[in-house]
């Protein structure tokens, strides 16, 4: 009978590589961001990044490919970032008060994240166009709006309509307030909550006292 030990070792072998090997790509995916910020996108050459980070040019490329890759692979790692905090944002007793608090959350990852924001939302990268899959995955990872907005549909807060007409609404709106409160055209987060509110308002069935009452933003 042949023993299962050297698999179970070769499965641990394999998990601890396996972790390393994300723990690189992490690492290597925030020199990149960091650079993208504090130098600019010039300075995102495979050797700069490699150095940044403590590792050879050919780990890289086999990491990303080339420079394109890396850049589609900061830009969906930021969405996975925003997926991450939005979906750590604990349930609330009813939907509304869960899409009231999912607002800040979305704000703060925005604001927390420059480097990956500039890429996802301003073009940070000239001549940078992310795939189509890489713009469907990228949506996908605010999916948890749809949710929300769909358990406040069935509860009767929204109006009947699909999801994601309001769930784009609200993005659009939150996207323009922080791209000018990032500007410094705004000081504070003020118009985010205007805004963002409004929507909400907009699809309503009726006012609910968890929305009027709240001083949070929505999105």
């Amino acid at each position: 009978m042949t023993s299962s030990a050297p698999l179970g070792l070769q499965g641990a072998y394999m998990l601890g590589e396996r972790a390393g090997q994300d723990e690189l790509r992490g690492r290597l995916l925030d020199v990149a961001s960091r650079l993208l910020v504090t130098v600019g996108p010039e300075s995102l050459s495979m050797r700069r990044i490699a150095g940044e980070a403590g590792c050879s040019t050919t780990v890289i490329y086999t990491m990303f490919g080339s420079k394109e890759g890396l850049a589609e692979a900061l830009y969906l790692e930021g969405f996975e970032r925003f997926r991450r905090r939005l979906n750590e944002v604990p349930a609330r007793k009813n939907s509304l008060e869960h899409l009231n608090a999912l607002g800040p959350a979305y704000r703060e990852a925005a604001l927390a994240e420059p480097g990956y924001y500039g890429l996802m939302f301003e073009k940070a990268i000239p001549g940078f166009t992310p795939s189509e899959r890489a713009r469907t995955l990228a949506r996908a990872a605010l999916n948890v709006f749809d949710r929300v907005i769909a358990d406040c549909i069935s509860a009767g807060y929204l109006v009947p309509t699909q999801p994601r007409k309001i769930a784009d609404a609200l993005w659009a709106a939150a996207q323009g307030a922080i791209s000018l409160e990032r500007a410094g055209h705004l000081r504070d987060g003020h118009v985010y909550e205007t805004v963002t509110r409004a929507i909400v308002f907009r699809y309503m069935v009726k006012p609910a006292p968890e929305l009027s009452d709240s001083g949070a933003a929505l999105l």
